[in-house]
């Protein structure tokens, strides 16, 4: 059944995302949590998703997590942090929003539009938050997994197989705030002002005094992801 509050069309265009993600006709969710899910906040400074992206960030971990726990049991609770990183990042979620063209039916301004640098921002808040709102209507997972299963699967064993995929500065900080309810600290040198050179930045990642790892690379962020890889193995390894 339909939400009666709102317009024909906007219900349409929901059932019509439904069907995209491959859930039955006759599904029943939440629409007034669904519209809302793909509501910016650009476009309702009121009522948006705002609220929803923050429960959505909690059930994508659950779900991430009981996919992994599920399909690689044998797998070290180190691979488990690096892993579910990685899919639950901004850029994984944008990818999957994308491949339901979640922007056809995400009601945002015209100057958010025109803003191309929050694009993967917005697409993943609204997937997180899309996934709150069917979470929500059935307080399960069962409107999620059916369709959401095969993305991680792929993306897993593509992580898998190309570790340099793998997000270890996220991986490392779960870590340290897991153990130690503390951030590393990352410090920087440019030990060769030369652009374009692989070992141009040089990162050295700090926990209570300790250096954790040393790592360099052509920029900042690739240096601290090296140091970062460094700290992370080498911590699991004990």
């Amino acid at each position: 059944m339909f939400d009666s509050s709102l317009p024909p069309q906007r219900q349409r265009q929901l059932q019509k995302l439904l069907q995209r993600l491959g859930l039955p006709r006759d599904t029943e969710v939440d629409w007034s949590l669904l519209d809302l899910a793909l509501t910016h906040p650009s476009f309702d400074a009121e009522a948006n998703y705002d609220r929803l992206e923050f429960v959505g960030d909690a059930v994508v971990r659950m779900v991430v997590a009981e996919f992994l726990w599920e399909n690689y049991p044998e797998a070290p609770v180190g691979e488990f942090s690096s892993l579910r990183s990685e899919l639950v990042s901004d850029r994984t979620l944008a990818k999957i929003a994308e491949n339901y063209s979640f922007d056809r039916y995400l009601l945002v301004s015209s100057s958010a539009v025109g803003d191309k640098t929050g694009y993967t921002r917005r697409m993943a808040d609204a997937m997180e938050a899309v996934l709150a709102s069917l979470y929500l209507s059935k307080r399960t997972l069962k409107l999620i997994r059916p369709w959401l299963d095969d993305h991680l699967m792929r993306l897993t064993k593509e992580i898998r197989a190309d570790p340099a995929r793998k997000n270890y500065k996220a991986a490392l900080q779960e870590w340290t705030q897991a153990h130690y309810k503390a951030l590393p600290e990352y410090r920087i040198q440019e030990s060769r002002p030369i652009h374009g050179d692989p070992n141009r930045f040089t990162a050295e990642v700090w926990l209570h005094g300790h250096c954790l790892g040393k790592g360099q690379g052509r920029s900042i962020k690739a240096a601290e992801q090296a140091a970062a890889q460094e700290a992370f193995l080498a911590q699991q390894s004990r």
